[in-house]
C-alpha cells in the first residue's frame, strides 16, 4: 500500500494547445481503469506483512501491511494501482478496500505485536473518511485499536495542518497511534512531526543505507534521534540491507527498525527475525562509526544567512496575506521595525487564520502583529552551528520549520532555515568524525578516545595495540619527509587492510604512532599479518644498497655516525576485559607501556601485556 504516487496529468481537448495522444494509448488506459474497477468489485488485492524489530533485544515488535493487486496484472505494483486510481478519482476505495484487506489478514494469520497501517493524508482528510470505518473494520476483524498504528504516508504537499490535527485526534480517540513515515523525505514531514507529535517517526532508507560509510548520514539520523528523544517519539529506521547499517543504527539508540535484512515482505511472515539477527544485536561490543577529514574552522550561522524580504509592524495582515499570495514559494516573513527584529509570520499560520470564518473580516486590517510568533529563535551571527543546534533541540518543536533570525549586535541581518541547520550539523557536529590525521585521514586522539570510551561502557572485551615505527626519524633524516610521508600512509593503509571495518578501530594518534582496537576474536593473526606486511614492503623505499646491507649509516643526536636497520614495526597489545580498566586514560597508559615492552625486542614484533590479564 505504500508508495510514491504523483498527480497523473490528462491532456485538455478544450485547451489551445492540444496534445495529440495516440488511440492505443487511450485504450490501454480505459482498459486500466476497467480492470481497477474490476478488482474493486472482485477484491482482488493481497496484503504482505514487512516485521518491524526491536533494534536492542531483536523482538518483532510489529508488521508493516503493505498491498498488491493480481500477479499476473499492470496493477500488482502499489505504484501503478494507486496512479491508476488517483487518475479515475478511486483513491479513497481502493485505500478503504487495502485497510480491510490488510487487517483482515492480519487477523487471520494471528500475528503478534502490533500493525502500521498506512493511511495517506489525502485520505485521511477526506470528511466521509473520518467517522468510524476503519473502527468498524478493525472491530470486524477483532483487533483491539490500540494494536493498529495509523502511518500517514506523504505522497503530495499537505496545507491544512488544523484539519490534519483534527483527524489525528479522531484517530487517537479511538484508541490508533500515529507514525510518520519517510522522515527527511516528504515534502513537509518535519512541519508535520511538529504539528502532529506522532508516537513513531519513520527516517527514510536514504539516510540508512550506507551509514556505516557516511559520516553525514551518521550524523542526520543522530541529530533526529536527539529530536525524536525529546520529544518522546520512537524511532523506526526504514531500509536496514545490512548488518553493517544495523549495528550502527543500534548504537545510535534507535528504537526499531525495518529492511531486507531483518525480513522481507510476505504474505505469511516470519514470528521472529533471522537467528543472525538477534545473535549480532544481542551481542557485545559496538559497531565503528565512520569517520571524516577534521574541519579547519567551526562554522558559525553565519553561512547560513538568506536575505529574505521584511516587513514592518505596522503592516496590516491583509497586506501581509497579498505578499504571501504573489510568492508562492515564500514561508516565513519576518517582521522588523528599522532594524530591529519583532517576530515571525508563517504562510501557514497566516492561510489558516484567514480559513476561518469571519477571521480576515475581523483582523484583516490589523497590524501583522496579531498573527506573528513574537518569539522568535534569535541567534548572533557568530553563533556555531553546534550551539544553534542545540538550542533548536532545547526549544518548541515549531522553530524548526519556522527557522530563525540571524543578527549583528542585536540588528537584523537574515533568516536562516530549520532545513539549511539540519544539513549543515549533518557535516560538523561535536563528535569523532571532526577530528582525523589529516596525512592518513585516520581518526585522530579525540574520537580515538570516543571509541575507546564506547567500549568500555558496552562492557565488551578488546585488545588495545599500540604500533610504532622503529627507526623513522633516521630514516626521515635521510631519505626526506616526503619518503617519511609515505611510509606513515602505506603503514596507515596496512591498519586498515588487515582489520575488520564493521569491529575494528584504526586511529592515527600522530607522527608514526598508530592505536587499534581490535574486536575480532583473532587479532593475533592479523597483528601477524599487519608485520609481514610492512616488513615485505618497507624495502621499497630503500635504495638497492641500504637494502642488501640491511640498514645505512646516518648521525645521531649528538652527531655520530650510527648504523641503523630497516624501519620495523613494533606493536604492544594489552586486553581490555570488562571492568578492568574504566577510562581510555588508563588503556593509553597500559598500551603505551605495552608498546615499550616491544620495542625492546629487535625487528618486527608483537608483545601482548599478560601482567594484567584475567582468566577466561
Amino acid at each position: 500500500m505504500k508508495t510514491a504516487t504523483k498527480p497523473l496529468h490528462r491532456s485538455n481537448a478544450r485547451s489551445a494547445a492540444v496534445t495529440y495522444i495516440r488511440p492505443e494509448l487511450e485504450h490501454e488506459e480505459a482498459t486500466l481503469h476497467a480492470h481497477l474497477v474490476d478488482i474493486l468489485a472482485r477484491r482482488q488485492l493481497s496484503a504482505l506483512f514487512q516485521p518491524i524489530v526491536n533494534l536492542q533485544n531483536g523482538d518483532i515488535i510489529a508488521y508493516e501491511g503493505l498491498i498488491r493487486g493480481p500477479s499476473d496484472s499492470p496493477l500488482h505494483a502499489p505504484m501503478n494501482l494507486f496512479k491508476v486510481a488517483r487518475a479515475i478519482g478511486l483513491t479513497v476505495q481502493v485505500e478503504h478496500l487495502c485497510r480491510q484487506v490488510i487487517l483482515e489478514r492480519f487477523a487471520e494469520l494471528e500475528l503478534p505485536g502490533k500493525l502500521f497501517l498506512n493511511v495517506s493524508p489525502e485520505c485521511l482528510l477526506q470528511r466521509d473518511a473520518r467517522h468510524g470505518g476503519t473502527l468498524e473494520y478493525i472491530h470486524h476483524a477483532g483487533i483491539h485499536p490500540d494494536r493498529v498504528i495509523i502511518e500517514l504516508t506523504e505522497n503530495q504537499p499537505t496545507y491544512d495542518y488544523e484539519l490534519m490535527r483534527e483527524a489525528v485526534r479522531h484517530y487517537r480517540a479511538m484508541g490508533f497511534q500515529i507514525a510518520i513515515d519517510d522522515l527527511g523525505e516528504g515534502f513537509s514531514s518535519l512541519r508535520l512531526w511538529s504539528e502532529l507529535r506522532p508516537e513513531y517517526v519513520k527516517i527514510d532508507m536514504h539516510f540508512i543505507q550506507g551509514i556505516n560509510n557516511d559520516p553525514v548520514k551518521l550524523q542526520f539520523v543522530r541529530s533526529i534521534q536527539e529530536i525524536a528523544e525529546k520529544s518522546n517519539t520512537l524511532v523506526i529506521a526504514e531500509g536496514i540491507e545490512t548488518q553493517a547499517e544495523l549495528l550502527v543504527i543500534r548504537d545510535v539508540g534507535v528504537a526499531n527498525g525495518q529492511g531486507y535484512h531483518l525480513g522481507r515482505p510476505h504474505a505469511q511472515p516470519a514470528r521472529a527475525a533471522p537467528a543472525e539477527v538477534v545473535k549480532a544485536l544481542t551481542r557485545t561490543g559496538v559497531a565503528v562509526y565512520p569517520q571524516r577529514g577534521a574541519e579547519k574552522n567551526a562554522a558559525t550561522i553565519l553561512k547560513l544567512l538568506n536575505q529574505v524580504q521584511t516587513v514592518p509592524s505596522k503592516m496590516t495582515n491583509n497586506e501581509v496575506y497579498e505578499i504571501f499570495l504573489k510568492e508562492p514559494k515564500l514561508l516565513i516573513i519576518p517582521v522588523v521595525d528599522g532594524d530591529q527584529p519583532l517576530g515571525l509570520i508563517s504562510r501557514f499560520e497566516m492561510i489558516d487564520h484567514f480559513a476561518r470564518p469571519y477571521q480576515r473580516e475581523l483582523y484583516g486590517k490589523k497590524s501583522c502583529r496579531q498573527f506573528m510568533d513574537a518569539k522568535p529563535l534569535i541567534a548572533e551571527q557568530d553563533t556555531s552551528l553546534q550551539e544553534l543546534s542545540f538550542r533548536m533541540v532545547q526549544a518548541d518543536a515549531h522553530h524548526l520549520f519556522n527557522g530563525f533570525i540571524i543578527t549583528d549586535q542585536g540588528r537584523y541581518l537574515g533568516l536562516g532555515t530549520g532545513h539549511d541547520l539540519m544539513r549543515e550539523i549533518t557535516q560538523m557536529q561535536i563528535n569523532a568524525a571532526r577530528y582525523a590525521n589529516p596525512l592518513t585521514q585516520l581518526p585522530g586522539n579525540v574520537p580515538i578516545n570516543e571509541h575507546i570510551d564506547r567500549l568500555l561502557e558496552s562492557g565488551t572485551r578488546f585488545w588495545a595495540c599500540y604500533v610504532d615505527l622503529d627507526h623513522f626519524k633516521p630514516f626521515n633524516d635521510v631519505y626526506g619527509y616526503r619518503r617519511g610521508d609515505d611510509v606513515i600512509q602505506l603503514t596507515g593503509n596496512m591498519l586498515r587492510d588487515r582489520c575488520d571495518a564493521n569491529r575494528d578501530f584504526v586511529g592515527h594518534i600522530g607522527g608514526d604512532d598508530f592505536m587499534v582496537l581490535f574486536q575480532s576474536e583473532d587479532w593475533e593473526t592479523r597483528c601477524e599479518g599487519i608485520l609481514a606486511d610492512f616488513e615485505q614492503d618497507v624495502q621499497e623505499f630503500y635504495s638497492t644498497e641500504d637494502r642488501e646491507r640491511g640498514g645505512y649509516l646516518s648521525e645521531d643526536r649528538q652527531g655520530k655516525k650510527v648504523f641503523y636497520s630497516l624501519m620495523s614495526l613494533s606493536i604492544g597489545v594489552i586486553r581490555v576485559d570488562p571492568r578492568q580498566y574504566y577510562t581510555h586514560h588508563q588503556i593509553a597508559t597500559a598500551a603505551a607501556e605495552s608498546k615499550r615492552q616491544a620495542k625492546k625486542i629487535h625487528g618486527n614484533s608483537l608483545f601482548l601485556d599478560r601482567r594484567q590479564q584475567t582468566q577466561d
